[in-house]
């Protein structure tokens, strides 16, 4: 049974990453155009006043935006969707009398929260030509860390509403947990430093529609994910079931 779960969370994470591909060329590209424009404007710039030359690009900005990006959301929808996989396995008839469907969803929309809009919030998706490339490091540190955070936490605020829900019941318990965990991820984005390193040149305009867009398409993977896996699951578990009840007769 896990075998055939991973193969449907590893297939419904393949289709969304391609719909979330084309939902990022046609929402994210004109955005990641202008900034790459102003990129290379401010790099021409300083190779002259040092008199160095340009450094080449390895691969041209066609092969990035086109094979290249629609592999690498591929891989990472193929990947979310087996990581997603054994998630299900591990919560299914955990988290409560949900069907298969009704867990993937609410794994769906926890894991969109907690990997990325919760960590969006504090350190928003910053496109070329934002952030000082001496500060990378620290700047992925402290996403990882936050991030690290909100998955502990959510974790947590989903322990804490099966604890409660015997004596609060489901739905106090459930928002006694949601705003458990709105209140640690606002202290811990408190205590975290900030980072602002965009231009003063750099078009507001093309941020926002940048930053926008990389949560849009990170959304319609989840939403996609949690659909496709959730439908597959439902079907996987029904025939599961079906095949064990003349065992138990």
């Amino acid at each position: 049974m896990m075998g055939r779960l991973l193969a449907a969370g590893m297939l419904a994470g393949l289709v969304a990453g391609f719909l979330s591909f084309g939902f990022f060329k046609l929402a994210g590209e004109p955005a990641v155009e202008r900034a790459i424009a102003l990129e290379r404007a401010m790099e021409a710039a300083k190779a002259k006043d040092a008199a160095e030359p340009v450094e080449p690009e390895l691969f041209s900005r066609s092969v990035q935006s086109g094979i290249g990006l629609l592999t690498g959301v591929a891989v990472y929808g193929a990947a979310l969707g087996g990581f997603f996989a054994i998630a299900f396995a591990v919560a299914y008839r955990r988290l409560g009398d949900f069907s298969g469907f009704a867990t993937a969803m609410l794994l769906a929309v926890s894991g969109f929260i907690a990997v990325h809009l919760a960590p969006a919030l504090k350190y928003p998706a910053a496109p070329p030509a934002v952030g000082a490339a001496e500060t990378i490091g620290a700047r992925t540190n402290l996403y990882f860390a936050f991030l690290f955070i909100s998955l502990a936490a959510i974790i947590a605020a989903g322990v804490l509403r099966l604890r409660l829900e015997n004596p609060l019941g489901r739905m106090k318990a459930a928002l006694v947990s949601i705003a458990a965990y709105v209140a640690v991820m606002s202290c811990v984005a408190f205590a975290l430093p900030g980072v602002n390193e965009t231009p003063e040149n750099f078009p507001a305009a093309a941020l926002w529609q940048f930053r926008a867009a990389s949560l849009g398409g990170q959304a319609l993977m989840w939403a996609v994910l949690g659909l496709a896996f959730g439908a597959a699951a439902e079907r996987l578990l029904a025939r599961e079931e079906a095949s064990l009840r003349p065992k138990l007769r």
